[in-house]
């Protein structure tokens, strides 16, 4: 007999509307499936066989993190098959800042109502940014939470879990002055400054729906594009040269992300003209009357992130990763200085 309580269903929590979103989600979830998969969705634990060939001391890396009021717009154009890219992006694209190549992922769907299609849609965003970096889907949470979210609205998190050899780990102290440093490029906004972004559009459906001559487009299709996923490039980078550090530009910009990444003594040099500003970051600024270093303080400004190697290293660098799709540019070099960050 399936599990079903009538009493639970007038709180407001209908158990199989939970039990139809599972079902529905499973084609999503068995496209992510890799060999370490050793359990399938439904159970307590998602059990994850690693593969240790060509690794003698592994270490477990994770990292955590949501899509953030990003999903104000998704509610609001009713697109929900895009933002499960971002939630991955966002876990996974730390963890490779360390050269861990990540393993499996695990979401966590709160809704106020549950809506079946509308998780399965959710879901099946998940599983394209667990397809796009080689991570297994191995589990998850649908909580239906009545009172707490409004029925048209939910809240998506999730984390990862990479592996990467201790003697591999990278080594940001091995930097110095003369480094370069080299730029990523983001596929728009990525998933973080919304509240500024709402702030400065007035977000509501009309202007997200209308069309934006100096975007190209309307302009939630623009916000609403998912956060690049960087793993395939950056681990083909790593097996092809040192590199010594790599930065995730997320929220706090260049100011706050990169010094992450650096030593005591060294700071991020770099030619504001070399910097390829996305038109998005543009129209944000000059509708918002935003000054520019606050632009650069709270959005990636189009460098979703940034790699340092040694000077002899950067024309292979970029060579590998052109190879691999991104569009890859020198942004600046390492200097002594302890001012983090140097826009000049």
């Amino acid at each position: 007999m399936k599990s079903f309580s009538e009493s639970y269903k007038e709180a407001g929590v209908d158990v199989t509307a939970g039990y139809k979103a599972v079902e529905l989600m499973k084609q999503h979830v068995a496209r992510t499936m890799t060999s370490g998969v050793l359990s399938g969705i439904g159970g307590f634990g998602g059990l994850y066989e690693l593969d240790m060939t060509g690794i003698t001391k592994p270490v477990l890396v994770s990292g955590t993190d949501g899509v953030g009021t990003k999903l104000k717009i998704a509610f609001l154009m009713d697109k929900h098959d895009t933002v499960g890219i971002d939630c991955v992006a966002m876990c996974v694209n730390d963890i490779i800042c360390c050269g861990a190549n990540p393993q499996f992922f695990l979401d966590y769907i709160a809704v106020g109502k549950n809506y079946p299609e509308k998780v399965a849609k959710i879901v099946s965003g998940v599983a394209e940014g667990c397809v796009q970096s080689g991570a297994a889907l191995i589990g998850g949470e649908t909580a239906e939470m009545p009172g707490f979210y409004p029925v048209d609205e939910y809240d998506l998190a999730g984390f990862a879990v990479g592996v990467v050899d201790k003697d591999r780990i990278l080594k940001p102290d091995t930097q110095k002055a003369g480094d370069v440093m080299i730029a990523l490029a983001s596929s728009g906004v990525h998933s973080n400054g919304f509240s500024l972004v709402r702030k400065v559009f007035t977000v509501n459906e009309q202007n997200l729906a209308r069309h934006n001559s100096e975007l190209g487009a309307p302009l939630g299709n623009v916000l609403l594009t998912p956060t690049k996923i960087y793993v395939k490039a950056i681990m083909s980078l790593i097996d092809s040269v040192t590199v010594k550090s790599i930065s995730h530009i997320t929220g706090g910009g260049f100011y706050e992300n990169i010094p992450r990444s650096l030593p005591n003594g060294l700071s991020a040099k770099i030619e504001r003209k070399a910097v390829k500003v996305l038109p998005i970051f543009d129209v944000i600024a000059k509708t918002g009357k935003i000054p520019e270093r606050d632009m650069f303080n709270t959005f990636n400004m189009g460098v979703g992130m940034t790699v340092v190697v040694d000077k002899n290293d950067a024309d292979k660098a970029l060579e590998v990763l052109k190879a691999a799709g991104e569009d890859a540019y020198i942004l600046g070099e390492l200097v002594e200085s302890d001012e983090g960050v140097i826009i000049c």
